[in-house]
């Protein structure tokens, strides 16, 4: 009590926000004069002034507009201005974004979400309890998956990722940052995004002072009956043309969703398209252990790489795969019978080599470590059987999990190998024997002008590489190899010697597919997920598409956009149109879900 004072100063007043209200009371007043002034809107009919006008991608009403949003906007904002006071007629049109997958999953994701948990949803995660064992479980998987990583830097990342972690993300929880909680259930109807958000959006949009004629504004889909009447128009029209086609086409597909995953439609892997590999059959020789029950089969079985150099099979000396890694044997429609992994079997199910698209038949599990020492015949090959060793950086998230070994041209496959016959103590382990690896040189294939006809073997010198672990070195030998050898190199085996590896490579191709020596597989470029949270495939689907690569279309683009009359506004823009053009080829147009047009 004797501390107290009646002296002791008072409590510092509220910190007054004069300037700053000042300042949002004059906002608003002259938003008002310029929405009763109509200054933004632009008439055709005043020809008198140059006309200009301004675009904005149509941001996706899944939610409310972001600061992102915000930031780009301000560039639409400030060169419609400049414009406007320069004198010009400016038209700046707004959209709102609607079609596709992501609000129809949002939608069925709170269906679920009500169904399982209730309305309001009461989620697992809220007991602290059950957030302990969900952390600590996340946690163990985070370090379990640094301890495998022989990139500590990897390591710590997953740690720190771990500490972070805050539970499931829930649709429901979402939309409480958005959406009073009375209403959350209404959003279980797709309809009601639309609804709901782009009022809000054109609101927000007013308040940032963006300019913009609102009489020209409007939501994608088939909502609204003037777009989407405009949008068929455009398809009739270009299918008049013969701009849209139809047929069997490579796309990236969810297989949960039943139809193609374009670039919207993913929560990850946007802008990501198919990439062609080229399937060696590498034919079984013998069923040892485990794969005995594969003996008696009528078709052949094969361990089944894929890989995007035909041209240097050649070469082969062998064939990897990773011990700890879960393979199957999965019968298709020919009776062949590849070993693989169950992600590129999927793929394979949406490529035709399936009774029934989309569904794999598998034989039996095999064992990583049941395929060591196998031996195989492999094509082109200098040997007449070559076995399968064990590489452990073979990742089961790429291609088929199973790896040829062309240790000439391919600075990885020269180096495991080396190992291999450089530590039989180690091989051992994997039950591989000296007579497996020893007599297996390296082949000279391919001639590179400064890098012998073993460039691999080369650049491994050359770079001072002592084993698969000096990764960083491995991937510049890798790239400067497989460069060189495709534009310079010069083949020097095969009927094809003499050629250029350029000029070789699908001559090749082809002349193992008609042998049956090969087939051509698909994949994602790299990994593609829908909004639906399926990893996607490449499958050859019947659809519709655009196509964008047709010589005749895309030279007339490419001759307006190089022309004087067209105004790119920055060579970093125009170089972006250059790229687009020349890899834009074939686009799907169609969907089998979601919100239309």
């Amino acid at each position: 009590m004797e501390n107290l004072s009646i002296n002791d100063p008072p409590p510092a007043p509220a910190k007054k926000f004069v300037k700053r209200d000042t300042l949002l009371e004059n906002e608003v007043a002259v938003q008002k004069q310029w929405e009763e002034a109509h200054v933004f809107e632009a008439n055709a009919e005043d020809s008198s002034r140059p006309s200009f006008m301004v675009t904005f991608p149509y941001p996706y009403m899944n939610g409310r507009l972001h600061l992102g949003h915000a930031f780009s906007l301000t560039k639409a904002i400030f060169r419609a201005q400049y414009e406007r006071h320069k004198g010009s007629n400016v038209l700046f049109p707004f959209s709102f974004h609607c079609t596709g997958m992501p609000i129809q999953a949002a939608a069925n994701k709170l269906r679920k979400e009500i169904e399982e948990f209730g309305c309001p949803p009461k989620f697992p995660e809220e007991d602290p309890e059950v957030m302990k064992v969900m952390v600590k479980e996340a946690e163990d998987k985070a370090k379990a998956k640094a301890k495998k990583s022989a990139d500590k830097s990897k390591g710590s990342k997953a740690k720190l990722v771990a500490k972070g972690y805050t539970g499931i993300v829930r649709q429901w929880t979402i939309l409480t940052k958005m959406v009073p909680v009375e209403e959350i259930p209404s959003f279980v109807d797709p309809e009601m995004w639309l609804k709901y958000f782009p009022p809000h959006g054109l609101t927000d949009l007013k308040r940032f002072g963006s300019g913009i004629d609102w009489r020209r504004s409007f939501i994608t889909t088939s909502t609204n009956e003037f777009y989407d009447k405009f949008i068929r128009w455009q398809f009739e029209t270009l299918r008049e043309k013969g701009k849209v086609k139809f047929g069997k086409r490579n796309n990236i597909w969810s297989l949960t969703d039943g139809q193609v995953c374009a670039d919207h439609d993913r929560s990850e892997g946007e802008g990501v398209g198919p990439q062609e590999y080229t399937i060696i059959k590498l034919e079984v020789l013998e069923f040892p252990g485990a794969l005995a029950p594969l003996a008696d089969k009528a078709g052949k079985v094969f361990l089944a790489p894929a890989t995007l150099r035909p041209e240097t099979m050649y070469g082969q000396t062998n064939c990897f795969a990773l011990p700890e890694g879960k393979y199957g044997a999965y019968e298709h429609l020919n009776g062949d019978v590849f070993i693989i992994s169950e992600r590129a079997a999927r793929g394979f199910a949406c490529q035709g080599y399936t009774e029934e698209f989309g569904k794999t038949k598998c034989l039996m599990e095999v064992k990583g470590m049941d395929l060591m020492g196998v031996p195989l015949k492999a094509p082109n090959a200098k040997y007449e059987r070559v076995y399968t060793l064990p590489l452990l950086t073979i990742s089961m998230g790429k291609g088929t999990g199973i790896v040829t070994s062309v240790p000439s041209d391919a600075p990885d496959d020269y180096v495991s190998l080396k190992m291999l016959v450089d530590k039989p103590e180690w091989s051992a382990k994997y039950n591989i024997t000296p007579e497996m690896v020893v007599p297996f040189e390296v082949v000279p294939i391919i001639e590179i002008p400064g890098y012998g006809t073993t460039s691999a073997v080369f650049m491994c010198d050359k770079l001072k590489i002592a084993s698969y672990n000096d990764k960083d070195k491995l991937a510049k030998a890798k790239d400067e190899t497989y460069l060189k050898g495709f534009t310079t190199g010069i083949m020097r085996v095969g009927p094809h010697s003499g050629k250029k590896v350029s000029d070789a490579k699908p001559i090749i191709k082809n002349e193992m597919i008609e042998a049956g020596q090969a087939c051509l597989y698909f994949e994602p470029e790299s990994k593609v997920v829908s909004r639906t949270g399926d990893e996607c495939v490449v499958a050859a689907t019947d659809q519709w598409y655009l196509e964008y690569g047709e010589t005749s279309w895309c030279e007339a683009v490419k001759k307006h956009v190089f022309s004087e009359n067209f105004n790119a506004y920055s060579p970093e823009s125009l170089e972006r149109y250059r790229q687009s053009l020349d890899w834009l080829k074939e686009w799907a147009c169609t969907r089998q879900f979601g919100l239309g047009t």
